[in-house]
């Protein structure tokens, strides 16, 4: 048993390895300002972690993430002041979605599992992982992945297995685990036995679980569409890189054509086919974001034309997926604290964007929560309004979600019926 002021220890093994290093070199837990160093450190990288997310999809507008970097006094003191492992396991995930969204799958498994043996709570994304584990690797693959994730936890807890196995695997992944009533944020309302009664927290397991599979057949669609469109860069791709070459070339030759050519080659290379599908991705992608297309530039008769794609914006349909389902579980939890608050933080722009709400209220949606995690102690109040904005968002996310779906297979209906010669008017 590795024992501590409140008791033995409830963390993965992953845990005990960061916080001893960290135990050593704050010369033994004495220099504490060096360890709000080091999480302030944690902190500015996991910033750049979420703002490259962000800056590949182009959800949300860029004001929006610097309002958010600077105005939540909660997220500041769990990093700076409060030293918990929290930022530790999330820092972890956002490398492994990074990776995930570069298609480096092995070292994405390791950080991902890296960041489960630091805190369980990361298991909030697994579904979400292995659905995108399989459509973009297979079943063999994904297998594959999945024994690399599992190998690691098996090395990093293979000193506490060897010797406690049952008591190391009931402390670290405690799935009963009865919390306090005195420090919960979402129940404060609740009555201290109601909070603790073991069918309360099964019927919030199968709430859970009833959501997940709802939003299983969605989470699936947008993959397959995520990596059809990296298909359809894997192809194009190079055919845009060698354009660009010979617009180089034609550029420096300086001749009155250079300009008209290089674009009549392109539509050689590019066929009707891939230049109707991608004008449809982007007008797709400007209406998910809510911003219209930018007016094209004036083109100068010295500058010759260059042709780019932005493809990582389809980055939006990998993300998604993951952010919703760890708000499920956030929202669906037995007990959230103050610490938790950095689970789903760093999403919460993400997933307001995702709603068809105005922009009056999708901040009103970002206050309110704000509000309810900054009330200490928590209230009957601060607890309701937060259950409350956790369903609106829901609601939001889930309705733009499922009408961008009716919209796919009304598209789906209509290239079936063309197809088949057979025209027929849709409502």
């Amino acid at each position: 048993m590795v024992p501590s002021d409140t008791g033995p220890l409830v963390y993965p093994a992953a845990f005990v390895y960061i916080y001893s290093a960290l135990y050593y070199i704050t010369s033994h837990g004495s220099n504490v300002r060096l360890a709000q160093y080091i999480f302030a450190c944690i902190y500015l990288l996991q910033m750049c972690l979420v703002l490259r997310l962000y800056a590949k999809s182009r959800k949300v507008p860029p004001y929006v993430l610097v309002l958010s970097a600077f105005t939540s006094y909660r997220i500041h003191s769990i990093y700076v002041l409060r030293l918990f492992n929290d930022p530790v396991a999330v820092v972890l995930l956002y490398a492994a979605l990074n990776l995930f969204v570069d298609r480096r799958w092995t070292l994405g498994s390791i950080c991902f599992s890296l960041a489960v043996g630091v805190k369980m709570n990361i298991l909030l994304f697994a579904p979400a992982l292995l659905l995108f584990y399989l459509a973009n690797l297979g079943l063999v693959k994904t297998l594959l992945q999945l024994i690399i994730c599992g190998g690691i936890q098996l090395l990093l807890g293979a000193p506490f297995l060897l010797t406690h196995p049952l008591e190391y695997l009931r402390g670290s992944f405690d799935l009963g685990r009865i919390f306090e009533h005195k420090w919960t944020v979402n129940y404060r309302f609740l009555a201290r036995e109601i909070f603790e009664k073991r069918e309360f927290h099964l019927s919030l397991l199968g709430l859970h679980l009833l959501l997940l599979l709802c939003f299983a057949k969605p989470m699936w669609t947008f993959f397959k569409s995520y990596v059809r469109l990296r298909k359809v860069q894997d192809q194009l791709m190079p055919q845009i890189v060698r354009k660009n070459r010979e617009v180089h070339k034609e550029s420096q030759k300086k001749t009155k054509s250079k300009t008209k050519e290089p674009k009549q080659e392109s539509d050689q290379q590019l066929t009707g086919e891939q230049k109707s599908f991608l004008k449809a991705f982007e007008k797709g992608l400007q209406q998910s974001t809510g911003r219209k297309a930018a007016a094209p530039a004036p083109v100068q008769e010295a500058q010759p034309e260059r042709y780019g794609i932005h493809f990582d914006q389809c980055t939006q349909l990998a993300l998604l997926p993951f952010f919703v389902c760890n708000f499920i579980g956030v929202a669906c939890a037995r007990s959230l604290h103050y610490q938790f608050y950095v689970w789903y933080f760093h999403t919460l722009p993400y997933l307001v964007w995702s709603t068809p709400y105005s922009l009056g209220v999708r901040y009103l949606i970002l206050g309110f929560i704000e509000y309810c995690w900054n009330t200490y102690p928590s209230t009957n109040a601060s607890s309701i309004v937060l259950h409350l904005s956790h369903l609106v968002l829901l609601v939001g996310v889930a309705h733009q979600i499922f009408n961008t779906m009716r919209l796919n297979n009304k598209v789906k209906s209509q290239e079936t019926t063309l197809q088949n010669g057979q025209p027929k008017k849709l409502q």
